[in-house]
């Protein structure tokens, strides 16, 4: 071993090793930033110990490559709200998966060409490269465009689907042991490719918004498979590392958040949530929401003992967590008490309202878990909901019937007074009316949540 593929190799271990401790701290929001530095910092040295190889002949495509890339990752990073998050995450595992595919198209025409011959080995990580890959560019393709609203947020189906998407994942499957049997079979290769695009494509499109978050994690988990093939395929250490981690972390927090919706893969996969939207059995029977003004919230907030925000995507449509925080310091100083309940999926992508409210500075001891906080809401005076609409809902306990039904929800309803900010009525990702706003119980607050906010903190500061 010389010495610039030791200095590789060192490089590839120092990485791996920030990979797996960033990935570590990233479990806590309070160490997510410095988890994120890790990471970064993982990545930057795997980097140089990829440009150090002694292969590489010539410098002047990566070079290239390094500062397109950069010049088009910055504002990505720098410029995009946070309401825009889970669509530039989808798109960015859409890039991933793009470059995973290309090198294992790369490396299999390239090893034809030169009249070499493909192991069994070396061709069954090309095929699950490609395979993986080819369905995540279409999967990310697709849920960024129901994300970022330029396709239909509901679900695509079609009578027979679940058929079709059986005989297209076996016929791929299929092609997959071929050109791992016959691996000078280009046209086997390519069909292949094309095959597992079209997988990407009809396993996303009869998913519906409200399991976004879950699929999201799972393309992530997608990727990372891909990009640990690639490693085998090239023999890059650090890229089997790093791709395990990234397909490992995926799909055990899809699992986490389909727990805690309670649905299973299948029902996710297969279920098409969301395809219809419903009235509420109370909505048909003529009731009517009871509307608060911002002097009487303004008044029910400030002598509150005990408060829970519990935060959803409106809240980070409008950015409105430093006004929730403005109004939570406001009750404290009249000696209440405030927590946050923030669900598993709230948002539309995971650990979304955390991220929002640690960018406020609100404190993460403040922060409780579902499980811990539905218990304290009997005793909670005001529960102030910001944008939730379906883990607040009622349904999932009590009708059957709900598409929701069985999911585990925060128990926002049991609260003495309950003010629901919102912009309309109109329903949630599940498509579905909300019990919870025609409870006696619940007053509703119209409005942006950060013109609100803000009004409710200046008229309790009078108070």
């Amino acid at each position: 071993m010389d010495g610039r593929e030791l200095a590789t190799q060192i490089t590839y271990l120092a990485a791996s090793v920030l990979f797996i401790l960033g990935l570590r701290s990233l479990t806590r929001p309070d160490r997510a930033r410095r988890g994120m530095l890790q990471a970064a910092l993982g990545m930057v040295l795997a980097i140089i110990g990829t440009l150090i190889q002694q292969e590489i002949i010539e410098y002047q495509w990566i070079i290239g490559g390094l500062i397109v890339g950069s010049l088009l990752g910055y504002p990505l990073g720098m410029w995009v709200p946070m309401t825009a998050m889970p669509q530039r995450i989808a798109f960015s595992h859409m890039f991933g998966a793009l470059a995973a595919t290309l090198v294992g198209v790369a490396e299999f025409t390239t090893a034809l060409r030169d009249g070499e011959i493909i192991a069994v080995s070396h061709m069954t990580a090309l095929g699950i490269e490609v395979l993986f890959g080819a369905l995540t560019v279409t999967g990310s393709f697709i849920a960024f465009g129901k994300l970022a609203e330029i396709l239909p947020g509901r679900p695509i189906t079609y009578k027979g689907q679940n058929y079709v998407n059986l005989v297209l994942f076996v016929v791929t499957l299929g092609f997959l042991i071929y050109v791992i049997v016959e691996p000078e079979a280009q046209w086997a290769f390519f069909t292949l490719v094309g095959l597992s695009a079209a997988i990407g494509l009809f396993i996303v499109l009869p998913i519906g918004g409200a399991d976004m978050p879950v699929v999201i994690s799972l393309l992530n988990s997608y990727a990372g498979l891909a990009a640990a093939a690639t490693g085998f395929a090239i023999g890059n250490t650090v890229l089997i590392i790093a791709g395990a981690l990234d397909g490992a972390s995926g799909f055990l927090l899809s699992i986490i958040m389909s727990r805690a919706m309670n649905r299973s893969f299948g029902n996710i996969l297969f279920g098409a949530f969301g395809s219809k939207v419903t009235a509420g059995a109370k909505t048909a029977s003529g009731m009517t929401v009871q509307e608060v003004s911002i002097p009487d919230a303004a008044l029910r907030l400030a002598y509150a003992r005990k408060v829970v925000v519990v935060p959803g995507y409106g809240m980070a449509v409008a950015q409105a967590q430093h006004q929730v925080k403005e109004v939570a310091e406001l009750v404290e100083r009249n000696g209440g008490e405030v927590r946050y309940a923030v669900h598993p999926v709230a948002g539309r992508m995971p650990g979304h309202m955390n991220v929002l409210l640690a960018e406020a500075n609100i404190p993460y001891d403040n922060l409780v878990e579902m499980g811990d906080i539905n218990p304290q809401f009997p005793d909670t005076d005001v529960a102030l909901i910001v944008g939730a609409n379906d883990v607040v809902n009622p349904a999932a306990i009590n009708d059957p019937s709900s598409p929701i039904y069985g999911m585990p929800i925060i128990d926002a309803y049991k609260a003495h007074s309950v003010i629901v900010m919102k912009r309309s009525m109109n329903p949630g990702f599940a498509g579905i009316e909300n019990e919870l706003f025609y409870m006696p119980n619940t007053t509703m607050l119209f409005g942006d949540a950060k013109a609100s906010l803000t009004r409710l903190a200046a008229e309790m500061k009078t108070l």
